[in-house]
């Protein structure tokens, strides 16, 4: 079964419930959440998703998340989308939203930090591989695997934002 989604406007003000296939199809703004997960050292978690999945099997990822369910804040549905894909219960802080138009279709992409135990234990449905980058590793790595179209964008507005507020 499909899942609803909201679809927004350029505002990010709801205009409705939608499959989230419809909205990909007929390229309607709805939500996603995702978190940049670091560990205590600064590292940050990427993995790499599982050939089962619908949406980009086997391409890499800097962010944990998915689409928001109806009714569901950014981090709320980036929380739950921790618990699901990695087994951990943390809040995530809310950095910035926008609209992104790399992937599937347009959505708003709330982007998320979080600092999570090293000891993650990834859904083997949804990740077959996951491990820890300094931010220079990450950076040799984005030039040379095959990430999702939202890793490229969603990491480096991060670090924009990162460098912003220091």
């Amino acid at each position: 079964m499909d899942e609803l989604v909201e679809r927004v406007d350029c505002q990010d003000r709801v205009l409705g419930v939608v499959s989230r296939r419809e909205a990909i199809l007929e390229g309607w703004l709805h939500r996603v959440a995702v978190t940049v997960c670091r560990d205590e050292r600064g590292r940050i978690l990427v993995h790499r998703r599982s050939e089962q999945v619908s949406r980009f099997p086997g391409l890499y990822e800097v962010e944990v998340g998915g689409a928001a369910n109806v009714g569901e804040s950014y981090e709320q549905a980036a929380a739950r989308e921790l618990a699901e894909e990695l087994g951990i219960r943390a809040l995530p802080r809310l950095l910035f939203t926008f609209i992104n138009r790399s992937g599937l279709s347009p959505h708003w992409l709330g982007v998320h930090e979080a600092v999570v135990p090293d000891a993650v234990v990834p859904d083997s449905d949804e990740v077959a591989w996951h491990g820890w980058l300094t931010e220079p590793e990450l950076g040799s790595a984005l030039l040379e695997w095959r990430f999702t179209p939202d890793s490229h964008e969603a990491f480096s507005r991060y670090l924009a934002f990162r460098t912003a507020q220091s």
